[in-house]
């Protein structure tokens, strides 16, 4: 009897610890397969301000054109979502950072 208590006493840390390994590695996957999905998006969360929203691709390319001229330091992107084409401006952190650039912008 005293035996097997011995080695039910033994045994018990070596069967928590595999139990901790094993969790550790399915956090270690959840955390690997988080870092995968975000890798995909290739994109983070932001505000840009649209400058042109329209159905012509010549108008919308002129805006960005005469936008890029002004602020060669904003980057300018055109989107398409058919049927409109937009023109969208700034890598903004916040919606402070892009009313400043907005306010910046009319003056």
């Amino acid at each position: 009897m005293r035996i097997l208590l011995l080695l039910l006493v033994c045994i018990s840390p070596c069967i928590a610890s595999a139990q901790k390994l094993r969790s550790d590695s399915l956090a270690n996957e959840l955390v690997q397969r988080h870092k995968r999905v975000n890798a995909a998006k290739m994109s983070m969360p932001g505000f840009r301000i649209q400058v042109y929203f329209g159905t012509e691709r010549n108008k919308a390319q002129e805006i960005r054109a005469e936008f890029l001229q002004v602020f060669p330091d904003c980057p300018a992107y055109l989107v398409y979502h058919q049927p409109n084409f937009k023109v969208r401006v700034g890598d903004f952190r916040n919606r402070l950072e892009a009313a400043g650039f907005l306010k910046k912008m009319g003056d």
